[in-house]
């Protein structure tokens, strides 16, 4: 087997509304043999990794997968089982997947659910590679493979401080999003989102946690405000260090003037000879260090969030207890094995490391690494607590004095932090500090959460519980509301329209669609921008107050969401546009993919369904929340029952617009007001405004404010660029439209046969990558509802050769009797506009389906100034 692609998806996808990867891997030559006729496949697979024989597969009990085994299954489906069974060896807990076959006989889609992208990615690349060994009958080193997973776990994994506050925001369904592989989280959307770090929010500004960096000046605020600190001064060179501990008096601490986790620091310094020795540590990570009184007493760390005192924990450094029999070194090996430690910040506890510091420690003991301890000695291995150099901690959370809760307060305030860690050296922190009680020694910024989530000794203290109460006082909403609107035709004009409205009902709205990003009705992103990236840069922005995302097929299909959950989800409709694209074989495959849209849906939210649309019965099993029907005839019989079981739904009753909710009828506004309908003569915005009435509805819009917006967004260029956007030119009309399917050609078809018009002039194309089928179809439509054509192809051919769809469109109008003299092939659109402009009759009714939207615009805008020059010097010179 090998990797053909691998592609991560981080949110809801086509798979699973949970994040998985999606390999596509060839199976070569094996691709049709089963496991079990491959010499001792099955043996050696279980030996490696003996889990997968509690693995329950598709046959739903323990031992499944060992039973599929010995029937006979195929690789694909031993490498998504394998894959999971080695994350679940690694610690995390995944259980989704599924391997299926692709057109190619030899090429399988697995698809298998993950906690952390890289090693998901990994494993993949590690399970083939043993997989391949154990098919050449070689028995891989599954040891070396995991020590080495795990390393990479180790760098890429959340921490414990950043996981606990991820895994709190699940639970409370906020959303919530890792930026990059660090620590930085993103909760909530919009006007609502925060940033947090670790454990720094984004409140504090840059300058002030810089303020918190600087240990002397920290001190120097600390005093300003009356808070107990230790005497001391800022040197820069070894002999001041000294001169300034004789001075305060023996015993000091040196420590580097801007390190962290305890680095270079030497504590109880008695003589002129150890304050040297710490200088020259100190100088390793600072240009300055502090020579401060040390206080003799235990290391408390206070943690202040949102200025209330939230967890106390006693840091002790790590020590090693004697045997009698084992020598330091080995101690610590043995301490090292404790599966609460681990590398850095991945386990409750972090490993001992006898490094030269460590040494150092051990000679002013009086030993070294290679001593072996009296039975119950201690042997101290650090001076400091820092949890991140192995020591351990004790809750005290519940035995912290009221003063010493009061100024851990104040010197977070003081330094204008929402979250601190107080430093507080004390004989006992159930005790008033000051005097010979103790000092506050520093102010962290980003304090670790590990050792009041974890703590050696006493009770765990829920602090992310904490802090998010804190970034989210009161139930304070912690999303926006969402929209997101798919189908094959009219989701850009139903995005539109709801985003108006919004925006008139006075939100900051951000919108995604064919044509750009919007953010108030400000373009700042122009394209096509339906996917996943460009939903969440509007989700990311925190001047949005409300989003309305076009989400568009291939995004589902190849990225997914860009979004965890909609409050309304709206499938417009469904039809064969894009069958044979991106592995879409039929309609029912395409539905499959569209009601993505609707499974991401709030359990409050709604799914607004369009209930003249064939698809729709699949779409209402699929729904997980509330459904909002809307049909045109009020006779729909899906809509009828689903308003006798009490469902709500929009249709049109006595050509007025209605909300039904059950028996309940709410009239909104008459078809012949909605601008965008034009008098009620385009069926198909009809269709939109329904949607988008529906959508508006299941957000709990008003209806005075639907009817004021559905009253006055208009088909223009500003409102809805691009959909039936009809110009004056002279004596004749000229209409730019999108439609490049047969859905949105019929659409315009059955508009102009309403239009008292002299002739029906089309420049039509179809894009590339469309099935033969379609543009055929799409030909047979322009011959039948127009009398003059101009034919021309998209610059992006997608795939097919130049002149290919306009001969397929030429020869299909002419076989269905369309003169030869009224069709010409014109490849440049523009070009071709040009010519029907310029050949145009009076009361010609010239349609322009356009690929490029700015281009068209810029001839008809050219045309109309150039005929209106010429009426006014008619009108001069007939007035001469």
């Amino acid at each position: 087997m090998k990797i053909k692609s691998i592609h991560a998806f981080e949110g809801s996808n086509i798979y699973s509304l949970r994040p998985v990867v999606k390999a596509i891997v060839d199976v070569e030559e094996l691709f049709d043999t089963p496991t079990k006729d491959i010499g001792s496949f099955n043996a050696l697979l279980l030996e490696v990794f003996p889990g997968l024989a509690m693995h329950r597969c598709c046959l739903g009990y323990e031992g499944g997968f060992k039973d599929r085994l010995k029937e006979g299954t195929y690789l694909p489906h031993v490498l998504e089982h394998t894959i999971i069974e080695l994350q679940n060896v690694l610690g995390y807990e995944v259980a989704f997947g599924k391997a299926r076959s692709t057109v190619n006989p030899r090429e399988y889609t697995v698809v298998y659910e993950y906690k952390n992208e890289i090693i998901a990615i990994e494993c993949v690349r590690r399970v083939i590679g043993m997989i391949n060994k154990i098919i050449d009958g070689q028995l891989p080193d599954i040891n070396e493979c995991l020590e080495d997973m795990r390393g990479i776990a180790a760098i890429t994994d959340l921490g414990p401080s950043t996981l606990a506050i991820y895994s709190e925001a699940k639970k409370r369904q906020i959303p919530v999003r890792r930026l990059g592989l660090g620590s930085l989280l993103q909760l909530g959307y919009g006007k609502n989102q925060r940033l947090i770090q670790a454990s720094m929010t984004d409140s504090p500004a840059c300058i002030e946690v810089d303020i918190a960096g600087d240990k002397q000046l920290t001190k120097k605020i600390l005093q300003r405000y009356d808070i107990p600190v230790p005497e001391g001064q800022v040197c820069y060179s070894c002999i001041s260090a000294i001169n300034v501990a004789e001075e305060i008096g023996y015993p000091v601490v040196v420590k580097p003037l801007d390190s962290n986790q305890g680095k270079g620091v030497s504590l109880c310094l008695s003589n002129e000879r150890e304050v040297k020795e710490a200088c020259s540590k100190a100088f390793e990570f600072s240009k300055g260090i502090i020579v401060e009184k040390y206080f003799e007493g235990r290391d408390y760390r206070v943690l202040v969030v949102g200025g209330k005192v939230a967890a106390v924990s006693m840091r002790r450094p790590p020590t090693l207890l004697g045997d009698g029999v084992h020598t330091v070194k080995d101690l610590l090996e043995l301490e090292n094995k404790n599966i609460l430690r681990g590398e850095d910040h991945e386990k409750p506890l972090t490993k001992l490391k006898l490094d030269e510091i460590a040494k150092e420690v051990l000679k002013k003991q009086g030993i070294n690494e290679y001593y072996i301890p009296w039975k119950g000695q201690e042997v101290l291995i650090r001076e400091n607590g820092n949890l991140s150099t192995g020591g351990t901690a004790v809750d005290c959370t519940d035995k912290i004095h009221p003063d010493n809760c009061n100024i851990a307060i104040r010197a977070t305030n003081c330094l204008n932090l929402d979250i601190a860690g107080i430093d507080i050296t004390a004989k006992d922190i159930s005790s008033p500090i000051g005097g010979t009680n103790g000092a506050v020694i520093e102010v962290n910024a980003a304090p670790g959460l590990r050792m009041h989530i974890h703590p050696t000794e006493g009770k765990s203290v829920d602090v992310a519980n904490k802090i998010l109460d804190m970034l989210y006082p009161n139930n304070k909403k912690a999303s926006i509301p969402i929209v997101s609107v798919t189908g094959t035709n009219g989701k850009t004009t139903t995005t539109r329209m709801i985003a108006y409205i919004l925006g008139q009902d006075g939100l900051t709205v951000g919108m995604t669609t064919t044509s750009g990003t919007f953010i108030d009705g400000e373009c700042i992103n122009k394209g096509d921008n339906t996917g996943p990236n460009s939903a969440q840069q509007i989700l990311c922005d925190k001047r949005v107050e409300a989003a309305v995302l076009e989400t568009a097929r291939g995004g589902i299909v190849k990225r997914g969401l860009g979004y965890d959950f909609a409050d309304v989800g709206v499938i417009v409709n469904v039809s064969e546009d894009h069958i044979g694209i991106d592995g879409i074989r039929n309609i029912e495959e395409l539905a499959f993919a569209k009601s993505l849209v609707i499974e991401a849906v709030k359990e409050d939210g709604y799914c607004v369904l369009n209930a003249d649309d064939k698809m729709t019965p699949y779409f209402m099993e699929k729904a997980k929340a509330e459904i909002i029907l809307f049909a045109a005839e009020e006779s729909n019989e899906i809509l009828q029952k689903h308003l006798q079981n009490g469902g709500k739904g929009v249709t049109i009753e006595n050509g007025i617009l209605v909300l039904r909710n059950g028996e309940k009828v709410t009239p909104v506004i008459a078809i012949n007001m909605i601008r965008i309908t034009m008098d009620g003569l385009i069926a198909c915005n009809i269709e939109n405004s329904m949607a988008a009435t529906a959508a508006l509805f299941g957000l709990g819009i008003k209806v005075e404010a639907i009817k004021e917006g559905l009253l006055n967004f208009s088909p223009n260029s500003i409102n809805n660029p691009g959909r039936f956007n009809i110009f004056d030119i002279k004596d004749f009309k000229v209409m730019v439209d999108y439609g490049h399917n047969p859905s949105g050609y019929k659409s315009v078809a059955n508009f102009v046969k309403k239009l008292d018009c002299k002739r029906a002039v089309g420049i039509i194309g179809v894009p590339g990558d469309r099935q033969d089928e379609l543009v055929i179809e799409v030909g047979k439509i322009c011959a039948r509802n127009f009398d003059r054509l101009y034919i021309k192809e998209d610059i992006d051919l997608r795939g097919r050769d130049p002149g290919e769809i306009a001969d397929i469109l030429y020869d299909t109008v002419i076989k269905e009797g369309m003169e030869p003299a009224n069709v010409d092939i014109i490849y440049s659109e523009t070009k071709a506009l040009e010519v029907a402009m310029e050949s145009a009759k009076r009361g010609d009714f010239i349609m322009a389906f356009f690929e490029d939207y700015d281009e068209v615009l810029k001839v008809v805008e050219f045309y109309k100034k150039k005929y209106e020059k010429i009426e006014v010097v008619k009108k001069e010179d007939a007035s001469a």
